[in-house]
């Protein structure tokens, strides 16, 4: 026997408060006992790192500067107890495609449907930044291939595949064998604003069209002003992290034909993360710029090395397992737009209008006819054929009379 909606108690939906916190950290404890895989294992870590940067985010959101809109998180409440959260922040500097960062439900609620139906906790809080965040046109999002109900639950809002993602992990003795190897690396360029039209290029050209599509990125994309870079280097010194940006610059054609960005991780604990972009006719460069990054680790401690690679790029998946990378997770890359498969539900959907308005229903099914009273075309084109004559020889009894 299913509960009727009055009977359900109402879920409100509002953004993050500082007494939300406590609570959340024990619902992404959960999610993490719960899904053993890679994402949910950096999950408690990510947001112990957001409740250390909470105080400085609600400071920082005081002053007028472009980044203070970029961190949103809401909360769903079912009388006064959180059932859920989701995060989102905008994928590109026009903020036209926007991402979903993170949807945490409590599967341990005793309600039924908190992740299916219109009512679902999740599907509420999706429809609620589909609604609220009006200038995002694109929503993008990435999901364990294994995630049966967060699966469901994006497909039912609406989103589809857009691409297969798998991360690798590469051990510190490959990373010791790729650095022996000798391989020079020409042209290799530090990274400045100046380059950011050469990095947009580059960006264009190694992505399929849909992805680029959607993706909607610009030259701002690329770079970085006075307050994002100050803060960036306030969380590499947090988190006692480096990070290493270069590029590979071809003169005859000058252009950009590879890059790579390596965040170094001081941490013993934290591994270390890199990030390639080749150009698809000079995927020759994958085992140069792998040296290049394996050289900038070799006197840190043994730690290993993440990156990712899409289904789109055979050849750097088809290197990394020469290597003897390994994978650890496969995810999916999902999109959806706004303007379609968002049902809204109508103002009198509601009301019996056909019950309150009998008198005015039809009596039998209409057959539509032709009016008796009025010609068809296929009549009245003789009768115009006809008057056209008679008023020519109207005319030429008159000028034969004069």
């Amino acid at each position: 026997m299913t509960s009727s909606p009055s009977d359900q108690p109402k879920t409100v939906i509002r953004p993050l408060q500082y007494r939300d916190l406590e609570a959340i950290e024990v619902l992404a404890t959960l999610c993490c006992v719960e899904d053993r895989s890679h994402y949910a294992s950096t999950l408690v870590r990510q947001w112990q790192q957001i409740r250390s940067w909470y105080g400085v985010w609600k400071f920082l959101s005081f002053f007028p500067h472009p980044e203070r809109q970029d961190f949103r998180i809401y909360v769903a409440l079912q009388e006064q107890q959180l059932v859920g959260l989701i995060q989102v922040s905008p994928f590109n500097n026009t903020r036209s495609t926007w991402r979903v960062d993170r949807v945490i439900v409590n599967n341990h609620n005793p309600q039924r449907e908190l992740l299916i139906g219109q009512r679902g906790i999740g599907s509420q809080l999706m429809r609620y930044c589909l609604e609220q965040i009006w200038e995002a046109r694109t929503w993008i999002l990435e999901v364990n291939v294994n995630d049966e109900k967060n699966l469901a639950l994006y497909r039912q809002n609406g989103f589809q595949p857009l691409a297969q993602m798998t991360y690798w992990e590469i051990s510190p003795e490959r990373l010791a064998e790729v650095a022996a190897k000798d391989a020079d690396l020409p042209n290799l360029l530090p990274i400045s604003n100046a380059d950011a039209q050469l990095l947009y290029q580059l960006d264009c050209v190694s992505m399929p069209p849909l992805l680029r599509q959607v993706f909607d990125r610009h030259i701002k994309d690329f770079q970085t002003n006075f307050i994002k870079n100050a803060l960036n280097r306030l969380g590499s010194w947090f988190h006692r992290s480096e990070t290493i940006e270069g590029y590979v610059f071809e003169p005859q054609r000058k252009a950009a034909i590879a890059y790579f960005c390596l965040e170094k991780s001081l941490d013993v604990t934290r591994p270390h993360k890199a990030r390639l972009n080749v150009h698809p006719a000079y995927t020759w460069l994958y085992p140069k710029l792998l040296r290049q990054m394996a050289l900038n680790l070799q006197h840190l401690p043994l730690q290993t090395l993440e990156l990712a690679s899409a289904d789109y790029q055979p050849e750097r998946e088809e290197y990394l397992i020469e290597i003897g990378a390994q994978q650890v997770e496969h995810t999916l890359l999902m999109s959806r737009s706004v303007w379609h498969k968002l049902r809204e539900t109508k103002p009198l959907e509601g009301l019996q209008l056909a019950e309150m308005l009998q008198g005015l229903q039809p009596v039998g099914r209409p057959i539509p006819t032709r009016l008796p009273w009025l010609p068809s075309p296929l009549e009245s084109l003789p009768s115009e054929k006809n008057s056209l004559q008679t008023d020519e020889e109207t005319l030429l009894d008159n000028k034969d009379s004069k």
